[in-house]
């Protein structure tokens, strides 16, 4: 009994380790979102972190691809919508959403997604909220404006004033889509090829994006910088962290590893700091209380 125990204490501590450890690498791309704003175009990072991660993930997927290639032929509509909103959307978004506000904003914002599925599944699934769900939705989102306007309402007037904030808000919504979606993933296709499936085709449809923001005159320098940087967020924030996030579910479930991921804006707030000189304020303190404390009721 005392062996069973210990054995089930180590395997859920690695668990949420598991989950720990993918929420720290998702905060660097935050980092990165915003410290190399002024380095790489936003569409030229998001197409250069999914060729990477395309490449290295293709040699470890490409045999699963070939052996349910008919189940994803029959699925091509449902495939094609999931890429464009997970790859080709959301962290474009992130990366436009770098360029006007702060690394922490972008973490403080992006933990309110459960908040639009729960919404969403009301509107198109007639899911049923309960008067605690409401409460909590009410929390998180006088957080996130309590976080957009900086702690002053009037300023909900002016919207250039929160442009990255809002780029950042549209991710989460997109992002909430994109979870329901996967969570409706149609049966004969397994979550690794599903995944590999979603980089290349949003791969494919972020490219003329990439190429319009080319001929735009856009410039990325390949320096010392830049290139650890597309390294990172395409075998890091793209793979390590998926397949430590999966695998963490697999131990602890998803609403355990969900919780873990909500110390999220510790990660990017404390990088920020340490890396770009960021301060921290009273209104990110409150935001994150609001937010944190609307989940943890709409959860409940």
């Amino acid at each position: 009994m005392e062996k069973t125990e210990t054995h089930f204490n180590i395997t859920t501590g690695q668990g949420y380790l598991f989950a720990l450890a993918a929420t720290a690498i998702w905060s660097g791309n935050f980092i990165v979102a915003r410290g190399l704003s002024e380095l790489i175009p936003p569409v030229s990072l998001a197409f250069y972190r999914w060729l990477t991660a395309v490449l290295v993930f293709a040699p470890f997927a490409l045999k699963g691809v070939i052996r349910e290639r008919r189940v994803l032929v029959c699925h091509w509509r449902y495939l094609g919508i999931t890429s464009f909103l997970g790859i080709t959307c959301f962290n474009t978004f992130i990366y436009i959403a770098g360029h006007t506000t702060s690394a922490t904003n972008l973490s403080l914002i992006a933990i309110s997604f459960p908040v639009f599925i729960i919404l969403l599944g009301r509107i198109f699934f007639n899911e049923t909220l309960s008067l605690g769900k409401i409460s909590g939705i009410v929390l998180v989102l006088f957080g996130v404006i309590c976080l957009i306007t900086r702690g002053d309402l009037a300023a909900l007037g002016d919207i250039s004033l929160a442009a990255g904030d809002l780029w950042m808000l549209a991710a989460s919504v997109i992002f909430a889509v994109y979870s329901i979606l996967l969570k409706h993933k149609p049966e004969g296709i397994s979550l690794f090829t599903l995944q590999f499936t979603c980089f290349s085709l949003g791969l494919v449809l972020l490219s003329p994006f990439y190429f319009w923001e080319q001929a735009g005159g856009a410039d990325m320098l390949l320096t010392a910088t830049t290139v650890p940087a597309i390294l990172y967020v395409g075998i890091f924030a793209s793979l390590a962290a998926f397949l430590l996030w999966n695998r963490a579910i697999v131990i602890i479930g998803p609403s355990k590893a969900g919780m873990v991921y909500y110390t999220l804006p510790l990660f990017s707030g404390t990088l920020g700091v340490v890396f770009l000189g960021e301060t921290l304020g009273l209104v990110h303190l409150v935001s994150l209380v609001l937010i944190l404390g609307g989940i943890v009721i709409t959860n409940r």
